[in-house]
């Protein structure tokens, strides 16, 4: 996944409290914080949010991104651990070992570096 400016601004708050200039081309010149917003009530408020610097922006869309790249040995290794009936079975024949043997394994295969 490639993290976007659009995903850094829906995180920093709840809401439809910005837009985009030139929805097509949603890059921080064609970005616009919206006048009013709806409440939890649905009531037209005065938007209290304000613009984000650019330079906040591009450092968020870098920590998110940086966040996901970390947990990258993760989600491989989610794919290729042992099944819950796997460890399961394990547990009631009391084959534990051979269980961590094959743990041990995808985490050798994907080490979290």
């Amino acid at each position: 996944m490639t993290y976007t400016l659009e995903n850094y601004l829906v995180g920093l708050h709840t809401g439809g409290w910005f837009g985009w200039s030139d929805s097509k081309n949603k890059v921080y010149a064609n970005l616009i914080i919206h006048p009013k917003i709806s409440n939890e009530l649905g009531v037209m408020i005065d938007n209290p949010h304000t613009k984000p610097s650019e330079a906040d922006c591009t450092a968020g869309v870098a920590a998110l991104q940086a966040d996901y790249d970390a947990q990258d040995y993760a989600r491989k290794r989610e794919f290729e651990y042992p099944l819950i009936r796997e460890c399961v079975h394990a547990i009631l024949d009391d084959d534990l070992d051979a269980l961590q043997v094959k743990r041990q394994a995808v985490k050798d295969k994907y080490p979290k570096e």
